[in-house]
């Protein structure tokens, strides 16, 4: 039975969640058990040396996690989406209306937590493309969401996907944690921006969570500060009041909460979701 009743007929845009078990999957198949009719999106194709095919949606992974959501009855249908590209998020905007009659949430998911560097040793490229998907696709896919909620004039929901790096540094993670950070400074301007017509706007910064990029995280992070993997899950998990990693579904949890009616009165927030590792 749905937690969020109000949820049900609402639709949901999510980007960047065409991989199996990630934070876009997990959050798409909560808002569909919700009842709302769910859009994934992911870039469907490799896009140079910085966004190799190992690390984005394809099209057939995509196609895959949509087709699992509709098998558990959910309501979800699968579009290509590269969120650099104004005019692609423009037409998917379009699409997702023309095919549910309206928008109603949008969750900003996709990003790059994979090109991890020393300062000295990161590229122009390297930071350009995670600053690009992380932060300046937020931005367009914003943008362009919110002009269809305007025009609807009923409200709506935005949930940006940050992270713990949204609040806290981490060696090797310069262009994430300022991609992140800046995030956050988006999520604050467009609360304040939309208010007015009913549009909430909200970060979610989880921990980490061992997703499929997660767990590249921690072999990376490991080898990177001289630990064997189990001294570096055990240093995490001594981090974490709650003594876990997160999961997907702690995310998720959250996520289909902001967009609900029980929190039409917060906005501008940036909720933490890190079992108690992160507190401010």
């Amino acid at each position: 039975m749905p937690t969020y009743p109000d949820l049900h007929g609402k639709v949901a845009l999510i980007t960047g969640a065409g991989r199996a078990k990630g934070l876009g999957e997990a959050m798409a198949r909560r808002l569909a058990a919700e009842g709302c009719r769910v859009v994934i999106t992911d870039i469907g194709r490799s896009r140079g040396p910085e966004m190799p095919v190992t690390a984005v949606g394809t099209d057939e992974e995509m196609s895959k996690v949509a087709g699992s959501i509709r098998a558990d009855g959910g309501e979800c249908s699968a579009m290509a989406l590269d969120v650099l590209e104004e005019d692609q998020v423009r037409a998917v905007v379009a699409a997702t209306v023309e095919r549910y009659g309206s928008l109603d949430i949008l969750v900003n998911n996709a990003g790059i937590g994979y090109l991890m560097k020393p300062i000295l040793e990161m590229t122009l490229a390297e930071w350009d493309a995670v600053l690009g998907v992380n932060l300046r696709g937020a931005f367009i896919a914003t943008k362009y969401a919110a002009e269809q909620m305007v025009r609807q004039g009923r409200g709506g929901r935005i949930v940006n996907i940050a992270s713990q790096a949204a609040k806290s540094g981490f060696p090797f993670a310069s262009a994430y944690c300022s991609s992140k950070h800046g995030l956050v400074g988006l999520t604050r301007v467009t609360a304040i921006e939309l208010g007015r017509h009913g549009i909430t706007c909200n970060a979610i910064c989880p921990n980490h969570v061992t997703t499929g990029l997660g767990a590249w995280q921690n072999e990376y992070f490991s080898k990177a500060l001289g630990m064997t993997m189990e001294q570096y899950l055990a240093a995490m998990k001594g981090r974490i009041p709650l003594g876990r990693a997160g999961l997907p579904e702690d995310t998720a949890s959250a996520c289909a909460w902001l967009c609900s009616a029980q929190a039409q009165y917060v906005t501008g927030e940036s909720m933490n979701v890190s079992g108690g590792e992160e507190y401010h």
